[in-house]
């Protein structure tokens, strides 16, 4: 994870094959922890769903540290 001004760029694990990715920049396959997963980068205040199942909002950057309020998607 990286935190660029109000921007976070991050990795989100999945299982099985496929994903989407709405609401924040993102796509493309990346390893993550030894797995596979989505790369994305998020702006402060921006909602993202993530395989129509979770919900990812950065809430809030300061200097190194991001706030992300994470939970099933609506």
């Amino acid at each position: 994870m990286a935190i660029t001004g109000g921007s976070v760029e991050m990795a989100a694990p999945l299982t099985g094959s496929g994903y989407s990715v709405a609401g924040c920049s993102g796509g493309g396959g990346v390893s993550s922890d030894g797995g596979g997963g989505v790369g994305l980068t998020c702006d402060v205040g921006t909602v993202a769903t993530i395989n129509d199942t979770m919900s990812l909002e950065v809430v809030e950057t300061l200097d190194s540290t991001a706030v992300l309020r994470i939970e099933p998607a609506a």
